[in-house]
């Protein structure tokens, strides 16, 4: 007697300014989906042009759950995502429904796949030590002291991100053994047939346009004015986890002087495209990974004949 099958779910995947968004709306007009948000920056209030937010309108015809659920002041985890994205995905196949993915978080994804490692709860005299000793010797000593303790996570880690590298080395002083090592030793899976779409264009320069003509959109559309509001909210830091997100920095920038807005306007999207590179990096090494692009023909068609060859519905 065969074993009862997992229930489906679909991932859309891809880099920033795919069209993931599009594509996950397309399926869900036409298919019993619930769109579930993989995105670090989706989940706050407030971030809703820099972070290229679906319109209100688009949200209420096709609702995305994970979207507008923290304060920006707030730190959102992986894990927390893999207990909210579960949960969501539960509550969509109990009502006979498909839960569909659709983000550019990798590390969302990978959690949420693959589960998570047991590390160790951050420790307050620890995290105080590596905290003055950033603001006293700087982040590029302690990115070059990760670099030696843990190569692996130091290629991972950009050298400008201070909480990840805080992190990492908080991990090593708590638990005698580097982060990359911790990692690998994962979590319970994920008990779901996986379905991956990956949206990329063939031409890397077609993504690299779109990248820079939704960055100018976006200043047109008021981003200054939304990273001004802001930054005016009590408790508000440069530090947050939330002003991570590509954009947001290199605006804080300008508003603070430390650069003009055409210099904060190349910086936000060479930023992007960066982002975007590690996400093909992240993406390439995906297992059973189905790419779509605009030379095989319309992508919502291509995603169609995937879906209804591997049998989801």
């Amino acid at each position: 007697m065969n074993a009862e099958r997992s229930p489906s779910a679909i991932f859309v995947m891809g880099p920033t300014a795919a069209g993931k968004t599009e594509l996950a709306v397309e399926l869900a007009r036409t298919l019993p989906v619930d769109v579930i948000s993989v995105d670090s920056a989706l989940v706050y209030r407030g971030m809703d042009i820099g972070t290229a937010k679906p319109e209100p309108e688009l949200l209420q015809e096709v609702p995305h759950a994970l979207v507008d659920i923290c304060e920006p002041e707030e730190a959102y985890s992986a894990a927390r995502f893999r207990t909210d994205a579960l949960e969501k995905m539960q509550d969509s196949t109990r009502a006979g429904r498909i839960p569909l993915l659709v983000g550019g978080t990798m590390l969302y994804f990978r959690a949420l796949e693959q589960g998570l490692s047991a590390l160790p709860e951050s420790d307050p005299q620890v995290r105080a030590f590596l905290q003055q000793r950033l603001e006293r010797e700087g982040l590029k000593v302690l990115h070059h002291e990760l670099a030696q303790q843990d190569p692996e996570a130091a290629r991972r880690i950009h050298v400008n991100d201070p909480q990840r590298i805080l992190r990492a080395l908080e991990v090593m002083e708590i638990a005698g053994k580097p982060l990359s090592v911790l990692q690998q030793q994962q979590g319970e899976k994920l008990p779901y047939d996986v379905l991956k779409l990956v949206r990329a264009p063939a031409e890397r320069a077609v993504l690299h346009e779109r990248i820079a003509r939704r960055f100018k959109q976006m200043l047109r559309l008021g981003f200054e004015e939304e990273v001004r509001a802001l930054m005016a909210r009590p408790g508000f830091s440069d530090q947050l986890p939330s002003m991570r997100a590509v954009g947001y920095r290199q605006m804080i920038e300008y508003l603070r002087g430390l650069c003009s807005r055409q210099e904060m306007q190349k910086k936000g999207i060479v930023a992007t495209r960066q982002l975007a590179k590690r996400q093909f990096t992240w993406l390439r090494r995906e297992d059973s990974a189905n790419w779509l692009n605009d030379v095989q023909g319309k992508i919502v068609d291509q995603a169609m004949k995937l879906i209804d060859l591997k049998g989801v519905l």
